[in-house]
């Protein structure tokens, strides 16, 4: 054990109060899985608030989820799927101790993640041109209700009645809030990366010592993975059921 300790002792990321590198790397997994842990409990929390008031104002939920665009949500989705095959691509790179290739999948995996908040700013944008961001300014007029309409009548609903505005407004504050929380993380995730690219160029990590790479990889598939989920509960399960509760 001492010489294990007295070998790690010589590299520069080895914390003294371990014992071994590989005690080190034990004891940061563990915190990095438990904080993904409270993150699935802050999100799962979000997700119930939803589905219950969705049960509950169907009809108005509905209405709320046919103005969302299905193209840009899609087109989302490609995109993260590719910046999570870019992560894992920059772990094994790390693992392997190929710097150029590490710092060009970072680089790009920061890329997909840009393109990602960029293409929700123009969903936000047409949001707020459409006032459909709650607050005093928040309608939702005959027109909104005319697609509506429409929609539930091609999907052969009978649901098509009780959209009310208080809680067409209550679908909105929830998308917000969900898409925003998740937009702030991936915000997060870019400054991580960005650090870990510039750090890569520098050489700091190698097959010896990758652990960064590898938690900031984890936390990448998480928010890829709480996008997966937000994005047929926003946007395609009133599409794919029909308007029915």
């Amino acid at each position: 054990m001492q010489d294990s300790h007295a070998a790690a002792a010589h590299h520069p990321a080895f914390q003294h109060h371990f014992e071994t590198m590989e005690q080190q790397r034990e004891a940061s997994t563990l915190g990095m899985w438990l904080f993904l842990i409270t993150e699935i409990l802050f999100f799962g929390g979000m997700f119930t608030v939803y589905l219950v008031y969705r049960n509950w104002y169907f009809a108005s939920f509905a209405a709320g989820s046919l103005t969302l665009d299905l193209t840009l949500g899609a087109f989302n989705t490609v995109v993260l799927i590719g910046s999570s095959l870019t992560m894992a691509l920059a772990v094994h790179s790390a693992e392997t101790g190929q710097r150029n290739l590490l710092v060009a999948f970072l680089l790009l995996t920061i890329l997909l993640g840009a393109t990602f908040l960029g293409v929700k700013a123009v969903e936000y944008s047409h949001k707020f041109e459409e006032h459909h961001v709650p607050g005093p300014s928040f309608r939702f007029g005959s027109e909104e209700l005319r697609h509506f309409h429409e929609e539930a009548t091609a999907l052969r609903s009978t649901q098509i009645h009780g959209v009310e505005l208080g809680e067409v407004q209550l679908f909105f504050s929830l998308y917000f809030a969900m898409t925003g929380m998740h937009a702030l993380h991936m915000v997060i995730g870019i400054g991580v990366l960005s650090v870990l690219a510039w750090k890569s160029r520098r050489g700091v990590y190698s097959p010896e010592y990758f652990a960064p790479v590898e938690y900031a990889g984890l936390y990448w598939h998480f928010v890829d993975i709480v996008w997966i989920f937000l994005f047929p509960l926003l946007y395609l399960i009133t599409r794919h059921v029909g308007v029915h509760p």
